[in-house]
This record gives structure tokens, sequence and C-alpha cells, in this order.
């Protein structure tokens, strides 16, 4: 069949166009897997190392909320010049996901020069970008990886480098790793929690745990927080520490606080009527508009009135998607949900917050319970939120108390709950209501005129 002249040509622009970033004019993920795939055919025979690496924006989402998505865009645009002008003549720089880069370097051939060369295009990427007539910073994490071998292909090359930023990120903003075989291993046993949580999760096994809250002057206990324990049949009990972020990073959130909230509400509901239960929100359920659904569902099939439930969010939850926040707070407290604000004091614009949100609860972090003997700047952080909170109307709860004095310098200082090991750590649904059974029976103090 006699073939068109110019096709040829045709066709090698439209796989031109179809492996280049519209937005940037970088290659793709598709010329990038490409590039790296034939560097590795050209090693065959000869398998030199060389180092790839991914770039990833930290908290590019809240530009784009700040400044609009046309600015976000333009930021993108900005970011792939100032990448494409760092490369040398042997290295190229792909844009292979929204806010994620990748960049190949053939004549890189250690660990130490690929994390150098990845610490330099960080650290341009944090110079001001211009939006309009005012200037946006970001940071950049990144994961590299290097080829040594042929038995090494570039699914694996990129998994590798993936696995390295997973770890990066993990360690806060404008971190570099290189992957590693510990990582590897790390990698796989959280794929191996993961498994077993989605199962636990599936046949109900996590548990909910309740920690007192007491009014400080009587030590009455007037609630409790839901705290998830998890003690899996293969590896043993495991700390929240390690499964919540795992949750929430791998899409089990949901379910797992569905499962809890069911769980939680369903023990309170047999708790004298005065005692409220306080339950814990992800960031992930704070732009989900079907949280509020879920929570006041549950309610109705467990029977706990909502006026006796409390949620908590940390500002990192209010951060993520404001406006889907402010939705979410309004509809539970329309039905008569409380809302408290978690770990206050240690993010970056918590005033603010305050004024954004209408919180009923405030809670005090346990790092300024933890030095408050000791340390006068807490002493006096802790005055300012409580005068603050009372101007608001605004209910205190101090965390993490665990000695005798630090309960009784908050109550002088004029807070009147708190939580913390003084007063119990958390227990299951049983020892929970048999510890309030007990209480019941106790006979009230007579005054002795």
């Amino acid at each position: 069949m006699h073939t068109p002249f110019g096709s040829r040509q045709i066709s090698r622009d439209g796989n031109e166009l179809a492996s280049t970033d519209a937005l940037t004019g970088l290659g793709n993920h598709r010329r990038f897997c490409d590039r790296v795939e034939r560097l590795i055919r050209d090693r065959a025979d000869d398998p030199a190392p060389f180092a790839i690496g991914i770039l990833d924006l930290d908290g590019f989402k809240p530009i784009n909320d700040l400044f609009g998505y046309q600015a976000g865009d333009h930021i993108l645009a900005q970011i792939a010049m100032r990448l494409r002008a760092s490369m040398d003549s042997h290295s190229s720089v792909c844009r292979i996901g929204a806010d994620e880069f990748a960049f190949l370097c053939p004549m890189v051939f250690s660990e130490e020069a690929v994390s150098e060369r990845a610490r330099t295009l960080i650290e341009i990427l944090s110079a001001p970008y211009d939006v309009g007539e005012r200037t946006a910073r970001l940071s950049a994490s990144a994961g590299c990886s290097l080829f040594y071998s042929q038995d090494e292909t570039t699914e694996i090359l990129l998994n590798k480098a993936e696995t390295a930023l997973y770890h990066a990120k993990r360690s806060g903003r404008g971190q570099v790793m290189v992957y590693t075989r510990e990582m590897e291993e790390a990698a796989r046993r959280v794929t191996h929690i993961e498994q077993a949580l989605r199962r636990a999760v599936s046949v109900g096994e996590v548990e909910p745990h309740f920690q007192p809250i007491v009014n400080l002057a009587t030590r009455r206990i007037i609630g409790f927080e839901t705290l998830a324990r998890w003690t899996d049949r293969d590896l043993g009990p495991m700390s929240p520490a390690v499964f919540i972020p795992i949750a929430e990073e791998r899409g089990i959130i949901g379910p797992l606080s569905q499962l809890m909230l069911h769980k939680a509400a369903e023990t309170a509901s047999a708790w004298p009527q005065d005692l409220f239960l306080s339950f814990n929100l992800s960031p992930s359920q704070l732009v989900d508009q079907n949280t509020g659904r879920h929570i006041l569902a549950t309610l109705e099939r467990t029977g706990l009135d909502p006026c006796r439930l409390e949620v908590e969010i940390t500002e990192t939850g209010l951060m993520s998607d404001p406006a889907s926040v402010a939705k979410i707070i309004d509809d539970l407290r329309r039905h008569g949900i409380h809302v408290a604000l978690d770990d206050f004091g240690t993010g970056q614009s918590s005033l603010g917050r305050l004024r954004e949100f209408p919180f009923d609860k405030l809670k005090i972090d346990r790092a300024f319970v933890s030095s408050l003997l000791d340390d006068l700047p807490s002493q006096h952080i802790i005055r300012a939120i409580l005068s603050m909170c009372e101007g608001l109307g605004i209910d205190v709860v101090a965390e993490g108390i665990e000695e005798e004095a630090q309960a009784q310098c908050l109550l002088d200082f004029g807070c009147l709950a708190g939580q913390g090991f003084l007063f119990g750590r958390a227990a299951n649904a049983d020892a929970t209501l048999a510890l309030l059974r007990s209480l019941m029976r106790r006979p009230p103090l007579v005054a002795v005129s």
C-alpha cells in the first residue's frame, strides 16, 4: 500500500505531542519513561550507573486555594523554566504529575552526587515566584534512585524513587532521600500492615478505648476521648502512631473512622446522660462532604444524642480545604454536635482559625502542659489562651496532665477541664463501663458542720 509523503513526519510530530506536557512544554511521564528505557538499552553491554529523581512540591494545593488555579499554572510554568535551565547538557527533566517533576542524570554515578543535585534543584525552586503583584514561596521534597544492573527496569527505578520520596516527605519539607534496601524493607512492612489493617477493619477487630476527661476542681469525669486500639493476630499490638498514618495515606481512614464511631457511640449510649463522647476526625474526612451525613446516620443507628458528641479536628485538617471544613462544621453544629480544635498552639495560624471557625472548645496541646512547671513562657502562653477563650466563650481542656502539680497549676490559672495519665489511661468499653458503675456506687460526700 502506498504511504503518502510526509506521513512519517506527521507520525513523529504526533508522538512528540503525545509525550509533551501541554502546560509547561516539558516531556510528560511517557517521555521520561522512554528516555530511561533508552538509556538502560544503551548501557546493556556496560551497565554504568545513572540516577533518576522525583521532585514533589510541598503544599502546592494551598497555593491554588490562595491565589487561584491560573496563578498555580503560572507558577508551574516558572518551575519548569527553572528546572530546564538547571539541567546540564546530559540531563533532562519532565513533568510526570500535577505537582511532580522527574529528572534523569546519565552522568551521575553515586548517591552523594544525586543527593547534591537534588538539593540544588530544591534550592532553585525555593526562590520566590511572581503572582501578579504578590509573591509566593514553595518548597519541594525529592526521592532518588540509581541504576546499577540490567535487572532493574524503568518501573523498578521509578518505584524506588517513589519509595525514597515517601520517606523524604515523612521526614519534613525540603528533604532529599536516596533509595536504600532498608527503605524497601520498611515499605514492605507498611504494605503488610496495610493489608492486615484492611482485614481488621472489614471484620471489626479495631476497638475504641476511652480516656477520661475530668473537671479539674471536682475530679469528676465529664466525658471520654475515643482512641483507636488494634492488636493483630500476627503482628501483635500495633501503635496508633504507626497504623493511623498508614490508614490516612492508604485510604483506609474513612471506613476505620466509621467503625470506631459506631462502636464508640454504641458504648457511650450506655453511659450516664451527662457524659459526652469526644471523637477525632482526620484531615481527609474534612474534605469529604459526606462526613456529616455519615456521623448523623451513625448517631441515629446507635441512639446517641448528637448533643453528647464532640468532634475534634486539628489545625492541619482545617488548612486542607477551609471552605469544605467550614461547611462540615456548620452542618455538625446545626444538629447539636460540638466541635473542638485539638492540639492548639502547635500550628502556624491558630488565632486566625479561632476567628474564622465557630469552635465550642479548644484543647491545649500537651507540649505546653508538660513544661508548665518549669517553663515561664509555657505558663504565659496557657494564661493567654485561657483569657482569650474566656472572652470568646470557648471551653478549654488541657491535655497530657501527668502530675498533680500540673493539674493544680492549671486550675489556679482558670482551666476547668483536663485529661491525661493522672486521671486514667485509655481503657476498653467494658473497663470504662465498670469504672463508671463503681463511681456511681460511691456514697456522696456529706459536709460535717
